[in-house]
């Protein structure tokens, strides 16, 4: 008994290797000789996800053929699995009728993004066809800003009204299960239309016909305000375990909800633009992404990266007569160089993840500001006092210098790691804070601004100390 469990538990190498290719299988039924009926019952089993996938490896003639034959609404399970501008071009190569039954059956927030990818005549004859009240629901996602929580809501949820019976909330549940797939959560509304509570369709199905609807409604259900922008409430969304979360406007109003599979969108998004904030870009870019277009977006990131290079060139130049007389510190000085831009980068990654909390204060800020120089003084300290005793054998044993001699210059090395570190820190802090005070996004601080400043601040550091202890106090040239 015990090694059949094993066995099922551990399918072996050639049970795994044996799985089915769906992908490939998909392929087949559409390149193959089946009638349309055929290949719908061929396929109506295989999840969206695959389809898309087989999607991007067909011709457009064999795509073609699968619009026709499928079904708007397995067309659609696809589309949602495809990004906006695949899905856009996919939905161009279709008729007028065949792309409006797609949209009609994608969730609104998806449809609104794909819409805007295809060219706008077009677009204007698939939205004539939709149903009204499709359409109206489109109109309100594309009327958001794409930086605002209401254009990645969805109106796919259950809406019933405060005053219904527990038999008329279930009426009303399975009225609109017909054409809403979101049903763990029911929201309420007033007569008004005004968000009043949420109720579990667990708490509902198993609720008494003689209980009153009111003692189901969750009344401190969380909810976020359709304009709101999407780096002022990430956060509170992502505290919350709800599958969905009511989307308002500004008279309180129910919109629609933003769901958990909004939700990592929205991060997902939100992390890619930081991460290419992080790289000195203005965006992200696209493999399909023209030359010129590409060069526009990176050039004056690199043009002032230029001048502040130069302009640590131009501070070793200065330290030149240093350098000639104890040739012995150049070859530390990408150490420095190294951990004081390492150190930069690690504040400014704090610095941009607590600035997501819109009220700090300003003793809040000038603590976070204490905090990151305390920690890079007591890093400092210990990577400083590592490096005077390592750096001073090295020098006395390694390249046969004067024990006196090796541990001036490593005792130097180790302040100016001590220097550089706290200052880099302080740096690191300061200018996400003040481009956030002039109401510049900080992630635009990014790491290569950051690290060429502080190389500039060890550059000065490093030679500074170099010059005034070894050269003026010690007067060992």
């Amino acid at each position: 008994m015990e090694m059949q469990e094993k066995t099922m538990a551990a399918p072996d190498a050639a049970e795994t290797a044996s799985r089915p290719d769906y992908e490939k299988e998909i392929a087949a039924v559409i390149r193959g000789n089946f009638s349309p009926r055929a290949i719908q019952e061929k396929l109506e089993d295989y999840h969206g996800n695959d389809i898309a996938q087989v999607m991007e490896e067909l011709t457009p003639q064999e795509r073609k053929k699968m619009y026709r034959v499928l079904k708007g609404e397995m067309l659609a399970e696809a589309f949602e699995y495809l990004d906006e501008e695949t899905a856009g071009a996919y939905l161009d190569e279709m008729d007028v009728t065949k792309a409006a039954a797609v949209v009609s059956q994608l969730e609104t927030d998806t449809a609104a993004n794909v819409l805007h990818e295809i060219e706008k005549e077009k677009r204007a004859l698939i939205i004539d066809i939709l149903k009204p009240d499709v359409k109206a629901e489109i109109r309100l996602i594309a009327s958001f800003d794409e930086d605002e929580i209401g254009s990645h809501m969805t109106t796919n949820c259950i809406v019933i009204r405060e005053n219904l019976t527990i038999k008329g909330a279930m009426s009303e549940l399975i009225r609109q299960a017909e054409d809403n797939d979101n049903i763990t959560t029911l929201f309420v509304v007033d007569e008004n239309g005004s968000f009043f509570g949420a109720i579990d369709l667990k708490d509902l199905i198993t609720a008494r016909s003689t209980s009153s609807l009111e003692e189901l409604i969750v009344t401190s259900f969380p909810y976020v305000y359709a304009h709101e922008t999407i780096d002022d409430c990430l956060e509170e969304l992502k505290e919350y375990s709800e599958d969905s979360i009511p989307v308002l406007d500004n008279s309180n109003k129910f919109l629609g909800v933003i769901t958990s599979k909004n939700l990592i969108e929205v991060v997902d998004d939100e992390m890619g633009e930081d991460y290419a904030m992080f790289a000195g870009l203005t965006a992200e870019e696209d493999l399909k992404e023209p030359l010129g277009e590409s060069m526009k977006k990176r050039l004056p990131w690199l043009l002032v990266l230029l001048v502040l290079g130069m302009m640590v060139s131009s501070v070793v130049g200065i330290f030149e007569q240093v350098i000639a007389q104890l040739t012995i510190i150049m070859a530390f000085q990408s150490l420095i160089l190294d951990m004081a831009g390492n150190v930069g980068t690690q504040s400014l990654a704090v610095t941009i993840r607590v600035l997501m909390d819109e009220n700090l204060e300003f003793k809040q800020k000038a603590g976070l500001v204490v905090k990151e120089m305390r920690v890079g003084l007591c890093n400092g300290f210990l990577l400083g006092s590592l490096s005077f005793l390592l750096l001073g054998l090295y020098i006395m044993l390694i390249k046969h210098r004067e024990p006196l001699f090796s541990f001036a210059v490593s005792g130097c090395i180790g302040i100016s790691l001590l220097l550089a570190m706290v200052i880099s820190s302080a740096v690191g802090t300061l200018i996400p804070l003040f481009f956030k005070k002039i109401k510049i996004d900080p992630a635009v601080a990014s790491g290569p601004l950051i690290t060429t400043i502080n190389d500039l601040v060890a550059v000065v550091t490093y030679y500074g100390m170099s010059w005034m202890l070894l050269l003026n106090v010690l007067k060992l040239a």
